[in-house]
């Protein structure tokens, strides 16, 4: 009895070490581990929520509210000098021994920086020449190009073509504003025409420089001017759309006081540049260049614009141009196509 009660002890003993074993202690550490990983793993999915819900609730609004400061310094992209190191004082650096550098004061200041490129007939009689000789030119009767801000590799097709650098571009100083822009291109305008006499001058404007160009048609109709031609490429139209839904419009109804920090798209907008508005009011040729993919202004922009301006005067006086999209002139290389300078004339 005595053996068989001390080995029903050794059995019992044996049976709980196999219940209390070294797989039963992992097993409970196991069950720890992924317990805390769970704890984790929760901790970090709340964390993230509440940063969603600050993100969401106050750094958007917040952005939303200071972003028309920010574009207005980048979006011109005016404050990356291209091409890096680049003395455009000097534009015989880039092979054009045919044009001068000069400076023009807008307003106080403000110096401008300014291309003069000469006709082509001219190009073998202007090397070496100084500021006073080309500005002796404009008197000669040629038509005078104004090329309000683009690519300057454009070519002078046989005329004058002068390209400045709006306040804020190039080498030019002072901060853009649209009020400045238009201020620039005015002065330049008055400048040229007070050399060139009974000159034809023309504004070609592209891109940003279409915006200044209607913006400056119209100012100097006030004035009882009428410009000889208006060149617009790649012309888009910044006007309010008033139709599109405010994608936080449903914001305003559930937190009264909110619209300071989401105001409407268009509000407050220093940056308007209403070119449709301004094609009601010229009464100058315009022409509208665009190319069919271009990856910046669709072409039905200035499509519309094109038929608001045939409206206001006729196909007679306005014309547009497309380019095919398999040319690949995009946004900014209209210049390229063999064919431009006789479209201009």
């Amino acid at each position: 009895n005595r053996r068989f009660r001390g080995n029903l002890q050794k059995h019992i003993r044996l049976s709980q070490k196999r219940k209390t074993g070294p797989n039963s202690e992992l097993l409970s550490q196991a069950f720890v581990s992924n317990h805390n990983v769970s704890g984790v793993r929760s901790r970090w999915w709340l964390k993230r929520g509440l940063w969603a819900l600050i993100v969401a609730f106050i750094f958007v609004p917040f952005s939303l509210r200071v972003l028309p400061e920010f574009i207005q310094h980048f979006a011109h992209t005016y404050r990356v000098r291209l091409p890096f190191f680049l003395d455009l004082s000097r534009p015989a650096e880039l092979s054009l021994n045919h044009t001068i550098n000069m400076y023009l004061t807008s307003e106080e200041g403000i110096s401008l920086g300014v291309w003069h490129t000469i006709p082509e007939s001219q190009w073998k009689e202007a090397q070496g020449k100084d500021l006073a000789w080309y500005q002796s030119t404009l008197s000669n009767g040629r038509p005078v190009f104004i090329y309000l801000h683009g690519n300057t590799g454009t070519s002078a097709l046989g005329h004058h073509v002068l390209v400045p650098d709006y306040r804020g571009f190039g080498d030019s100083t002072g901060e853009p504003t649209e009020a400045g822009l238009n201020t620039d291109a005015l002065y330049v305008f008055n400048w040229v025409k007070s050399r060139c006499g009974n000159c034809q001058v023309v504004i070609w404007g592209h891109s940003l420089g279409t915006g200044v160009a209607t913006n400056i048609a119209v100012k100097l109709i006030e004035q009882g001017v009428v410009l000889d031609g208006v060149i617009l490429e790649g012309a888009f139209n910044a006007a309010p759309q008033h139709e599109i839904e405010h994608p936080f419009s449903w914001y305003y109804w559930k937190f009264p006081g909110i619209g300071y920090l989401f105001p409407l798209p268009w509000a407050d907008n220093k940056l308007a540049f209403t070119s449709e508005e301004n094609l009601k009011n010229i009464r100058s040729p315009i022409l509208f260049l665009h190319s069919e993919d271009d990856h910046i202004v669709p072409i039905q922009s200035p499509q519309k614009m094109y038929e608001v301006a045939v409206s206001t005067q006729n196909k007679e006086r306005v014309k547009m141009v497309t380019f095919d999209g398999s040319l690949g002139y995009l946004h900014n290389g209209l210049y390229r196509d063999p064919q431009l300078p006789d479209i201009i004339k």
